[in-house]
């Protein structure tokens, strides 16, 4: 079991030379900062989600998934209830989705968090570079204001 059963677990993901690609790092980031005095935050950044990631997700009381999506408006913010995928998942040794790490941990360790939620912000560009599009760079203040409001409020239900 994981060495710190988080109240709120923020699982972020990107790749920071990829544009707007790298918009979950740096909030992920910015969580970080903020909920830095805040007990029972624990924030998880890295390139993709992989499989190991199943203990902390199992073992959280709540978690907030936040990524750029290559199918959404430039810039705009989606934040939506993530279910774990039917049946059995299929076992990736590089990366999974939100709802395959819900599987996982189910069935790995028979439990799961009692509120999992996604945030994404659609990404304007993914080409390589280190800057965000116009769009991206907009919607970060919304975006942040909206972590912020999700994370106070799952960590006092």
């Amino acid at each position: 079991m994981s060495s710190t059963k988080a109240r709120c677990l923020i699982l972020a993901c990107g790749n920071t030379l990829r544009g707007d690609d790298g918009v979950g790092l740096w909030l992920a980031e910015w969580a970080e900062q903020r909920f830095a005095q805040q007990t029972g935050v624990r924030v998880i950044a890295d390139h993709q989600w992989t499989p190991e990631l199943a203990d902390d997700v199992a073992h959280a009381q709540s978690v907030l998934f936040i990524d750029c999506s290559i199918d959404s408006e430039p810039g705009s913010l989606h934040l939506t209830p993530v279910e774990p995928v039917t049946g059995s998942p299929e076992h990736n040794t590089h990366h999974l989705g939100a709802s395959e790490l819900l599987a996982l941990g189910r069935e790995l360790y028979n439990s799961m968090p009692n509120d999992a939620l996604q945030l994404t912000i659609g990404a304007g560009s993914t080409e390589f570079g280190d800057k965000f599009s116009s769009a991206v760079t907009a919607a970060l203040p919304a975006a942040c204001r909206m972590i912020e409001d999700t994370v106070l409020r799952l960590i006092t239900e």
